[in-house]
């Protein structure tokens, strides 16, 4: 796991490609934009069994007319963005971050 803040990522981060994955329950996807990402992932989450907490924190950072510009923040200043939660037992993390441009 990376911890600290990631200097590659450039300041257009939002704009371009966007990876997200929910572990353990779906695998990555990339998707060419960040709103696209995150309704993909408001739809996959929607239907888990989340607690009414987690359900309000998920809708804050994925389904709000400035969800894109708040992650996009988290982009540019952590390099990608990691929510948790609990679901039979088990903590699942679902992560945001800008697509792998192949180089490096």
């Amino acid at each position: 796991m990376r911890v600290g803040k990631n200097t590659r990522t450039p300041a257009s981060v939002g704009e371009g490609p966007v990876t997200v994955e929910i572990g353990g329950v779906t695998g990555p996807a990339t998707f060419a934009r960040l709103p696209d990402a995150l309704a993909a992932l408001w739809q996959s989450l929607r239907p888990l069994p989340l607690g009414a907490v987690q359900y309000d924190a998920y809708e804050y950072f994925l389904n709000r007319p400035d969800s894109s510009e708040r992650v996009a923040e988290f982009l540019k200043r952590d390099g990608e963005l990691q929510l948790t939660f609990a679901m039979g037992g088990v903590t699942h993390v679902v992560r945001v971050r800008p697509a792998a441009t192949g180089a490096g």
